[in-house]
Formats: structure tokens, C-alpha cells, sequence
């Protein structure tokens, strides 16, 4: 069965009400969240908004990682915060305006960020077989394996300076 997707983000004073919706759009295309009329005329009078909703799929994230080799980082990522059967993790709206998917590990963006919240039954193993490719016949990844990025977003090596494998070295 598949989690509960729900997408979040804070509209600043500053920000365009309609462009952050088209920027979460453009990675959620079904979201579902009611947004009430806001005038963002200058002078600008509102407060933040906080918009909230729901998604029926990652697809569009998980396709953009596939295009892009960049699956094992998603998967690291989107269970970096796993606690039993909810996790979460932030994606940059300045990126997902471009049509491309940057995970948001530290510092805030520019442009802002929104919140993902998934929440189901075995979601860890359901986001391993997510983000499942074919590379991971040679090199198997699972939750928490030491081939994990740090909580800070550095990357395990997985080749040296001069292009020589560091992991796995025994199956050549």
C-alpha cells in the first residue's frame, strides 16, 4: 500500500502565491490543496501562508532521480529522518520552478523549500523498492547501510581520486 504523501510549504511576505504553487506542481502535479485568493499586489498586507496538501505519488520526483542517476541519494535522503512508519525530508522550490529535483539537506535555499511527509506501513522497505535500479546488483544498498550519506549530506566515495573502486573491492 502506498504512504500518505503530504506536501508543505511557508509562503513568505515576498513571495508569489501562484509561482510556489506552479514550482510545487511542476514535481506534484496532482497536489491537492485549497488556496484561497490571496492578493499579492504590492504593497503586500498578508502575513505567511502556510500551504499544505496532499499527493497520491512520488513519481515525478523518482523519475527526474532515475533520469539523472541520482536514486541512491533519494533514497538516502527520503530515510534520513525515517522513524518507524513516517519520514520526511525537503525539496527546493527555486529547483522544482526549473523543472529539476534538489534535495535540501542543511542550509534553507533561496527561493525556499517545501516539506514532504510520508507516513504508511514498511515505509523504508517501500522507498528501497522505490528507488530500486539496476546497479544495485552490483553494489545492494538497504536502509541504513554504511554506503548511507551522512546526516549532513556527504557522500560515501565509492571511488578513490584516481578512479579506482574503494567499495566492494573482494567481488572483482
Amino acid at each position: 500500500m502506498d504512504p500518505e504523501i503530504t506536501v508543505s510549504t511557508i509562503v513568505k511576505i515576498h513571495e508569489d502565491t501562484t509561482l510556489v504553487e506552479k514550482a510545487i506542481r511542476l514535481l506534484f502535479p496532482d497536489w491537492d490543496c485549497e488556496i484561497s485568493e490571496v492578493e499579492d499586489t504590492f504593497p503586500v498586507t498578508r502575513e505567511e501562508i502556510e500551504l499544505s496538501g496532499k499527493s497520491q505519488s512520488l513519481s515525478g520526483i523518482i523519475e527526474y532521480c532515475s533520469n539523472n542517476r541520482i536514486l541512491d541519494t533519494a533514497f538516502d535522503v527520503m530515510t534520513m529522518n525515517l522513524q518507524k512508519d513516517t519520514t520526511h525530508f525537503q525539496l527546493s522550490r527555486q529547483a522544482a520552478f526549473a523543472g529539476k529535483v534538489a534535495f535540501v539537506v542543511e542550509e534553507l535555499p533561496l527561493g525556499g523549500v517545501m516539506e514532504v511527509s510520508l507516513q504508511g506501513d514498511d515505509l523504508g522497505l517501500w522507498l528501497e523498492q522505490l528507488t530500486w535500479h539496476e546497479g544495485r546488483h552490483s553494489i545492494p544498498r538497504s536502509l541504513g547501510d554504511e554506503l548511507s550519506m551522512d546526516q549532513d549530506g556527504t557522500p560515501i566515495e565509492w571511488f578513490d581520486n584516481k578512479g579506482r573502486r574503494t567499495m566492494n573491492i573482494d567481488q572483482d
